[in-house]
């Protein structure tokens, strides 16, 4: 089964030191066929290099993120990110404010491919059209 894995999720599956929170949903993850969004890749390339991991950490997360499939941006995603925050606003669901563009980015890219999201963030909780793993 194909699922798209946010990015806190994700960071957790290759954390030595994973926080509790997430167990359930690492756990999950095996056996499934793994998707990031582009803005996931964003993210933890960034909080690798605010963190200051040298080489050799950042080459295993490389290869992290080489082991999954990335979703590339498209016209069809652009438009589906469009979508999705509009349809948020007419909602009232948070994900359309500003100050979650990226949470916006993942759930609109689960959506384009169709995949579920799996995530620990309630944030994501009653998005329209949002299919989160259960």
């Amino acid at each position: 089964m194909r699922i798209l894995v946010d990015t806190g999720v994700f960071s957790a599956s290759i954390s030595r030191r994973r926080r509790a929170r997430f167990e359930t949903q690492v756990g999950v993850m095996a056996g499934h066929q793994i998707f990031l969004a582009a803005g996931t890749v964003a993210e933890l390339r960034y909080g690798a290099l605010v963190a200051g991991w040298g080489d050799q950490r950042r080459q295993r997360l490389e290869q992290s993120i080489a082991a999954t499939t990335v979703v590339p941006v498209s016209d069809a995603l652009l438009t589906a990110v469009a979508e999705l925050r509009h349809a948020c606003r007419q909602a009232g669901h948070a994900l359309h404010e500003p100050v979650h563009a990226n949470d916006l980015w993942i759930a609109a890219t689960a959506i384009h491919i169709g995949a579920p999201l799996l995530t620990a963030d309630a944030l994501f909780k009653g998005a329209p059209g949002l299919n989160l793993h259960r």
